[in-house]
C-alpha cells in the first residue's frame, strides 16, 4: 500500500497537524500517534463442503482515556491492520468530538462475506469472538456492526460471548436486533446524523435544500439511508447513486424508495430501469449541491478534488477524502463535513444502547432522535466555531476540538 494513500499514515499525518496547532508536548503527541494495544488472531474455520478456510483477523484499542473502547468490526477481502488502524484512531476522535465517554477501536476480518453461506458466517463470527473474548467487556472495549457486517452478525457474537462468559452481557456488542437487546433508531443512525450536520452546515451557509440535488456514492446501509432521509428530512433531490458494481443516474431524479427497493431485492444498482449508468468516477464530479461519499477510503484524492462540484461534501465514509485533496476542496469554497463528525451518528446511537442496555430500559424511537439531534447538532457547532476562530477547515476544526479532549483526558490520568 501506497504511504500517500495508507489509511492509518494519512491519520497519523491529520492527528500531527493537531497535534502542532494545539502545541501538545513531544511525549503527548507520540502517545496519540499510535493504538495502546493491537490484537492478531488466526481463526480455523470449517466451511460447508467439510473443509478448513482460514482467516486473519484484528482488534485494535487505539486510547481508552475518555472511556472504554468502540468500534465496529468490518469483513472485507482487502481489510489491512493499517486500515484498522486508521479506523481505531478515527473513532476515538469521534467519540470525542461528540462528548461521549468513549475511547476508540476497531475489528477487521480478511474474508470476502459474499462467498461465505449464512453457516459459515455464523462460524466465523463465533470463531473471531472466541479469539478476542479476553479483550472485550463493557467497561473495556464493546464491537459494533460495520462494513460487511449486520445486527445479525452481532447477536452471533453477543451470544457467543455470554456463552464463554456464563451470564449476560448484552452492552458488550452494540448494533444487535431489538428482541436481544438493541436500540431503536440503530440503523439508520449514521445517516442520519450525517443529515442533521448537513442541515446545520446548510443553515449556517444560507443554502436552501429544498428541491435541490445529491448524490451518493456507495450505496450500502448508511448510502441507501441518506438517500431517503435526504428527501424525507431536507427536501433534496436524488439524482445518482453507485455500488461497488454499477452507478446510476438520472438528472431528472430518481425516486429514493424505488432505488433502495431494487438494490435490496437485486444486490445491486445494475440494470435499474429509471437512469443511466454512470461511473464512480464520473458520480463523484457531479455538479450536485450534496455528495455523500458513503463507500471506502481514499476516493476523493489531488487527481480528482479540482474536479469536485458539489457544495456540501458529507462523509458518510470513513477516510473518504486524503489530506491534500482537503486542501483543495477547502480552496475551491467546497464544505467539507469530515467523516469522524459527519458519520458519528452510528457510535452516538450505539453509547445510548450501551446505556439502555446498562438500565435495562428502553427509549422510543423519538426520543433517540430527538438526543441524537441534540448531540450532533452541538458537535456541529462546536465545530463550527473552532472552523471560525482558528480559521481552519472543518476537518482541522474538528480534529483540534476532539484532539484536545483526548489529551487532556491524558493527562488528568497522568499518563502524560
Amino acid at each position: 500500500m501506497k504511504d500517500t494513500l495508507n489509511p492509518f499514515k494519512i491519520a497519523q499525518e491529520q492527528l500531527d497537524d493537531a497535534a502542532q496547532r494545539l502545541g501538545l508536548d513531544s511525549a503527548m503527541h507520540e502517545l496519540l500517534r499510535w493504538p495502546m494495544q493491537e490484537l492478531k488472531v488466526i481463526l480455523p474455520v470449517k466451511m460447508d463442503d467439510g473443509s478448513t478456510n482460514v482467516f486473519h483477523a484484528f482488534r485494535v484499542v487505539y486510547n481508552t482515556a475518555r472511556g472504554p473502547a468502540k468500534g465496529g468490526i468490518r469483513w472485507h477481502p482487502d481489510e489491512t491492520v493499517d486500515t484498522v488502524r486508521a479506523l481505531a484512531a478515527w473513532m476515538t476522535w469521534k467519540t470525542s468530538v461528540v462528548d461521549i465517554p468513549l475511547g476508540g477501536g476497531k475489528g477487521g476480518v480478511i474474508c470476502n462475506p459474499k462467498a461465505l453461506s449464512e453457516a459459515e458466517k455464523e462460524r466465523l463470527a463465533r470463531a473471531y469472538i472466541r479469539a478476542i473474548a479476553r479483550t472485550l467487556g463493557v467497561t473495556k472495549d464493546v464491537p459494533a456492526p460495520d462494513v460487511y457486517t449486520t445486527p445479525q452478525i452481532m447477536a452471533w457474537m453477543m451470544d457467543e460471548y455470554e456463552t464463554i462468559m456464563g451470564e449476560k452481557h448484552p452492552g458488550v456488542i452494540t448494533g444487535k436486533p431489538l428482541p436481544i437487546g438493541g436500540s431503536q433508531g440503530r440503523g439508520d443512525a449514521t445517516a442520519r446524523g450525517g443529515i442533521y450536520v448537513t442541515r446545520e452546515a446548510a443553515n449556517i451557509h444560507g443554502i436552501d435544500l429544498k428541491g435541490k440535488t445529491m448524490a451518493v456514492q456507495g450505496f450500502g446501509n448508511a448510502g441507501q439511508y441518506a438517500a431517503l432521509l435526504g428527501e424525507e428530512i431536507l427536501g433534496l433531490k436524488l439524482v445518482a447513486a453507485s455500488d461497488s458494481r454499477s452507478g446510476v443516474y438520472n438528472a431528472q431524479g430518481i425516486d429514493a424508495r424505488e432505488l433502495v427497493d431494487y438494490k435490496l431485492s437485486n444486490g445491486t444498482l445494475k440494470g435499474f430501469s429509471n437512469a443511466d449508468e454512470i461511473s464512480n468516477k464520473d458520480l463523484l464530479e457531479l455538479d450536485v449541491t450534496v455528495m455523500f461519499p458513503a463507500a471506502l477510503e481514499n476516493v476523493i484524492t489531488e487527481e480528482n478534488a479540482h474536479k469536485i462540484k458539489c457544495n456540501i461534501l458529507c462523509e458518510l465514509a470513513n477516510g473518504p477524502t486524503t489530506p491534500v485533496a482537503d486542501n483543495i476542496l477547502y480552496d475551491n469554497g467546497v464544505i467539507v463535513l469530515p467523516d469522524f463528525l459527519a458519520n458519528a451518528g452510528g457510535v452516538t446511537v450505539s453509547y445510548f444502547e450501551q446505556v439502555q442496555n446498562t438500565y435495562n430500559y428502553y427509549w422510543d424511537l423519538r426520543e433517540i432522535h430527538r438526543r441524537l439531534d441534540e448531540k450532533m447538532t452541538h458537535a456541529f457547532k462546536g465545530v463550527h466555531e473552532m472552523h471560525l476562530q482558528e480559521k481552519v477547515n472543518m476537518r482541522q476544526a474538528a480534529y483540534l476540538v476532539s484532539v484536545a479532549r483526548v489529551a487532556e483526558a491524558c493527562r488528568l490520568r497522568g499518563w502524560v
